[in-house]
């Protein structure tokens, strides 16, 4: 069912031109998505991402999309990075950063390998389905509370955006500052 309604959602798309955007802050029917972001703590250590002079960050899945994001975001401290989402329903590589302001977290990275929509829509499980600028997107709460949006920017690179209730109104301003 979830394969028929993203080819549905496509062909939607297609037809309707760009679709505004969606903030991934909803919930969705108090399902939630299993997992979150794992502990800067735990992860082991790898190569910063580049920082740029636009004062931008550039995260990218070994191709030639580089996906830039701001390099200290809504005034929040880095917080360091992190290589996996437990939320995802298969091992896919993994590229990010994580922001905070106290107790609270912003996370920001790439999805590396989802190549089809298809394979988007089923990327996470308990997650709703939806677009955001005209293209699939993902999202999802998980049962601590972070709030996750993820859309499908081009085969082989999916851009995340995660953050915990304090910071989730967030979500929105950050996805819209991200380029390619």
């Amino acid at each position: 069912m979830r394969r028929l309604a993203a080819v549905l959602l496509m062909f939607t798309l297609t037809a309707c031109g760009a679709i505004g955007g969606d903030d991934g802050g909803g919930r969705d029917g108090g399902r939630d998505g299993g997992g979150e972001v794992r502990d800067p703590q735990t992860t082991p250590p790898q190569q910063e991402p580049d920082v740029t002079g636009s004062g931008t960050i550039s995260l990218s899945c070994d191709d030639d999309t580089d996906v830039r994001v701001p390099a200290s975001p809504a005034g929040l401290t880095p917080a360091g990075t992190f290589a996996r989402l437990d939320s995802l329903t298969r091992p896919q590589k993994v590229q990010g950063r994580i922001w905070s302001d106290n107790d609270e977290r912003m996370y920001v990275g790439v999805v590396c390998g989802v190549r089809t929509a298809e394979q988007f829509a089923t990327l996470v499980a308990r997650s709703t389905l939806t677009a955001y600028k005209g293209k699939p997107a993902l999202r999802w709460t998980t049962r601590t509370g972070v709030r996750n949006f993820m859309w499908l920017e081009r085969p082989g690179t999916a851009v995340y955006v995660g953050a915990t209730p304090g910071l989730a109104d967030d979500i929105r301003p950050i996805a819209a500052d991200i380029t390619t």
